[in-house]
């Protein structure tokens, strides 16, 4: 049996297999993307497809931690506009 991935939602802290989660991505330009084939270069954060837990990384400022920047608006209302949308 294959073994498969787990990571950490940054928003409920919980461990769910990689395929389930969302990946934004920083890459060496400290440009944000929205990962969706968790094959693009750079430093990872994993999030739920759920709208609660962007709230509560929002509130938290777990990305903003998690990258050591500042994240913009709209890098957040792209990630609600991906969760929304599916």
């Amino acid at each position: 049996m294959k073994n498969i991935p787990q990571r950490t939602c940054i928003g409920c802290n919980t461990k769910k297999d990689k395929k389930d989660l969302i990946r934004i991505v920083k890459n060496k330009k400290n440009e944000i993307n929205i990962d969706r084939t968790g094959k693009l270069e750079g430093r990872g954060a994993y999030i739920c497809d759920n709208i609660d837990c962007l709230e509560k990384a929002i509130k938290a400022k777990r990305l903003e931690r998690t990258f050591e920047m500042k994240i913009s608006e709209e890098i957040y209302e792209n990630l609600r506009g991906v969760i929304i949308d599916k």
